[in-house]
């Protein structure tokens, strides 16, 4: 598993998750995790750099950083890319913003 991930996930309206662990817990049994809604479901966002929209095999989704959690790795659906080059400091950056404020 590596750092920004994504998979299948499929649970209350949450078709995708992002995984935000750092890889060197790789044999954790648990991952945290990130959803991703659809930006069409999702509500217009005030704080954009907490819940920035992210562009994903075509469609926009919302990184919903205040809902983040702690899955057990079995649970994660198929693997079906990754956002780290492409999105990697913009998901760090809402991650800071939950956690430190700035």
């Amino acid at each position: 598993m590596t750092r920004f991930d994504v998979y299948r996930f499929e649970a209350n309206g949450v078709p995708l998750v992002i995984d935000v662990q750092a890889g060197i817990l790789d044999d954790f049994a648990s991952r945290v995790v990130i959803p991703l809604r659809p930006a069409r479901d999702a509500e217009k966002e005030a704080l954009t750099r907490l819940k920035p929209v992210i562009e994903f095999n075509g469609e926009d989704y919302v990184l919903m950083t205040t809902d983040i959690a702690a899955l057990p790795a079995r649970r994660l659906g198929e693997k079906i890319g990754n956002l780290g080059e492409r999105c990697g400091d913009e998901i760090a950056a809402a991650l800071d913003f939950l956690f430190v404020g700035f």
